[in-house]
């Protein structure tokens, strides 16, 4: 086996995903001489490819991998009733992994200083003057490279303590229909005519790509995810006995899980050495969305790296934790019904509001009113217990692989 010399960039980013890819771009956009990304090489080390959604207005940094966008949302209540709801100024937008890596690795090859090496990445360390990250090529020869400062966006091995830790795990079918089934201009964010676990809550989610085509989901908010078997029945059963779609055709699969934690995440692990992403806290504990957030927490950096600070804010306040963390509590002790609220918040709150909200751009008053909506007693009673909880560490999640 062969090492090669020590290379060397101003920034060092690790993990090709929309957390470190959307630095990388951001960096080289604000200046920054030299940006090197490390990415897994192809084959069982790179992620299956996945679909971001988030809320914005106006044009974006990355529309050109937006693959769909809606302009309406729909939420279906547990007793069957429809509120649909306009959001202007905001939309809700999809992008997919393929698209966007293929977005972002095109601007990073126009730009000077952009480069993405594909390698493992074995160890990053703190070096003097600097940060060192050593990696394994596809050919099996070993790499160093120096860098000013490294971003870590690789998934933590085990999650922090917390006093809450919920997942959010789902699969979803990108079905077609052989008639026209789907509205595309609305998007069903939680359908919550289906069968609901003891604890958390259950919801199907439809975002239509045309009018014969869309991504239909059921996800979760509970303690352990299911087998492959378990979400395939559930999907059947929304998709024939919910959506009434008695004949389509699934062109494709996806499946994951996201932490839903009131874990403290370091993002700071060294003098050069920082996490980002879902490793430096960047999804939201309450609702599992992290590209909005993965957006500002990049553009945060890119400024602190061309203005020489060594600090770099958190991708969410204060508050909204804080607030998280009670709901998050009171979902996992039953005290609050998770389809009622969520249906609650979205029939008593304007819904632009409401996405700012869930995004934490809320003011304290605007909170304030928000919480009035909610059940306030036992959410007033899990906001004086949660800061008496231990924290402590919890079994990391993981899918069960049934059969596909």
């Amino acid at each position: 086996m062969s090492r090669r010399a020590a290379e060397v960039s101003e920034v060092v980013v690790v993990g090709g995903g929309a957390a470190g890819l959307s630095l990388a771009c951001r960096l080289v956009d604000s200046g920054t001489s030299s940006v090197t990304v490390v990415e897994p090489p192809g084959g069982p080390s790179r992620p299956a490819e996945r679909t971001w959604c988030y809320w914005d207005e106006g044009v974006g940094d990355f529309d050109e991998a937006v693959e769909a966008t809606w302009s309406l949302l729909r939420v279906h209540g547990p007793d069957g009733r429809a509120l649909t709801v306009d959001p202007a100024p905001l939309s809700y937008r999809m992008v997919r992994s393929a698209a966007f890596e293929r977005l972002a690795h095109s601007r990073l090859n126009r730009a000077p200083g952009g480069r993405v090496l594909r390698a493992t990445a074995d160890t990053v360390r703190d070096v003097p003057g600097g940060a060192e990250v050593r990696c394994t090529e596809p050919d099996g020869r070993t790499s160093t490279l120096r860098a000013r400062h490294v971003f870590d966006s690789r998934p933590l091995p085990a999650l922090p303590p917390a006093r809450t830790q919920l997942v959010q795990h789902f699969r979803g079918w990108f079905v077609r229909t052989p008639t026209d089934r789907f509205d595309p201009a609305v998007a069903d964010l939680m359908d919550f005519r289906v069968p609901q676990p003891p604890r958390g809550l259950a919801f199907g989610y439809v975002l239509p790509l045309s009018a014969d085509r869309a991504l239909v989901e059921y996800t979760e908010f509970s303690r352990a995810p299911l087998t492959t078997e378990a979400y395939e029945s559930a999907l059947d059963h929304y998709s024939r006995e919910v959506l009434g779609l008695d004949a389509f055709t699934v062109e494709a699969a996806e499946q994951g899980l996201i932490p839903m934690t009131d874990a403290r995440f370091p993002r700071r692990i060294g003098p050069a050495v920082f996490r980002i992403g879902t490793a430096g806290g960047a999804t939201r504990p309450a609702t599992g969305y992290t590209f909005a957030a993965v957006q500002r927490q990049s553009r945060a950096i890119a400024a602190a790296v061309r203005d020489g600070h060594g600090t770099i804010p958190p991708p969410h306040g204060r508050r909204a934790l804080a607030m998280d963390a009670v709901l998050l509590r009171a979902l996992d002790t039953g005290r609050i019904n998770g389809p009622e609220f969520f249906t609650a918040l979205f029939r008593r709150t304007p819904p632009a509001r409401l996405l700012r909200f869930l995004d934490g751009a809320t003011s304290p008053w605007e909170e304030w009113r928000i919480g009035l909506s909610t059940p306030i007693a036992p959410m007033l009673r899990t906001a004086i217990e949660v800061p008496f909880l231990p924290r402590r560490f919890h079994p990391a999640p993981r899918t069960e692989k049934g059969p596909r």
